[in-house]
């Protein structure tokens, strides 16, 4: 690895000048700084990490909070695109990111002592119990944190704009005639889960629908097997729906093995939409009816506000942050 005595040999001046030359500091003359930040491009030069926290007191690390419930690894879409984006925006400003855990060389610790013993600079929670003590305590430290999909006084919050997506979903759904128009929404305390259940009723009530009694189910994200056992519950109403909207596009699996293990068809005899609009979900016949979210942009999003928090921290607004996504049209719901 080349080191400052290197390029201060290469160069013929002393390591002193090298060093403050790096540091674009005045009492080095403008030819001789040009020369040695030149010198150490060519010869591969990379500041050491310890040296240049004890500069900036920063250690340009930004700690990831991902809680894998529901045992998917990094192969969920909607969180591998977060993280990806996260990953990408990072990294061009500078900054590694390196996964939270609570059990380090054999010690237990809480998220927050973990980042201490790391030195994060901030943290990105990108999935997680949210409610949990641990993780409240770490939105509610010193730390810069920023959250994706929960908003928290303490932190600035990264989502897609659920509320407009939401009503542009049914809106569609209603222009489609339906109005016996059932939800399967996710876990009740999430912010997500709020915003998309007060914009689906904001829109029957705009339309003048009333909500009919038992239309309205609760299942956790992903969960399959709730999702199968709430759909069921609505297909055996005597006025059961002519749509149920699922809480995204995994969950709703659940429900479509359901619908074909009673012979319905799709959107024949009915209709059905998602949330997330995944690369699967475009691959079913018919092709599902969704909300595609931008998680690249989250992800970016959320690297941004954050490192800005870190660098300009006089300046920081705790800002709930909406990314926008699209209504993906789809062959899943059908014209009543």
């Amino acid at each position: 690895m080349v080191s400052i005595k290197d390029i201060a040999n290469a160069c013929g001046v002393s390591a002193a000048t090298v060093s403050k030359a790096l540091h674009d500091q005045k009492d080095v003359g403008k030819a001789t700084k040009e020369k040695i930040k030149r010198t150490a491009e060519e010869m591969g030069y990379f500041p050491n990490a310890a040296a240049r926290s004890l500069k900036t007191n920063r250690s340009n690390n930004i700690g990831v909070l991902y809680q894998d419930e529901a045992a998917m690894g990094l192969t969920h879409e909607y969180f591998a695109g977060v993280l990806n984006g996260l990953k990408i925006q990072a990294e061009k400003r500078g900054y590694d990111l390196t996964f939270i855990n609570t059990n380090l060389v054999g010690q237990k610790m809480s998220y927050l002592e973990h980042c201490r013993y790391r030195n994060f600079d901030g943290v990105v929670i990108v999935c997680a119990s949210f409610e949990q003590p641990e993780v409240q305590e770490l939105m509610s430290s010193k730390l810069p944190v920023v959250t994706i999909d929960y908003v928290h006084d303490s932190c600035t919050a990264v989502s897609s704009n659920n509320v407009k997506c939401m009503t542009d979903l049914m809106d569609y759904i209603i222009g489609m005639g339906h109005k016996k128009i059932a939800y399967i929404h996710g876990q009740d305390y999430s912010t997500v889960t709020r915003d998309r259940l007060a914009a689906y009723y904001r829109v029957m009530e705009a339309h003048g629908i009333e909500v009919t009694e038992g239309y309205i189910k609760s299942a956790r994200y992903l969960e399959t097997e709730e999702v199968a056992e709430r759909t069921k519950e609505l297909l055996e109403m005597k006025d059961r729906p002519t749509c149920i909207l699922f809480p995204d596009d995994m969950a709703l699996i659940g429900g479509l093995n359901v619908i074909r293990a009673k012979g319905l068809k799709i959107p024949k005899d009915i209709s059905i939409a998602g949330y997330d609009g995944s690369r699967l979900s475009q691959m079913f016949s018919p092709k599902l009816t969704t909300i595609k979210q931008d998680t690249d942009q989250i992800g970016k999003e959320a690297a941004d506000r954050l490192i800005s928090i870190i660098e300009k921290p006089k300046t920081a607004l705790m800002e709930r942050v909406v990314i926008e996504g699209i209504l993906l049209k789809g062959e899943s719901v059908g014209r009543v």
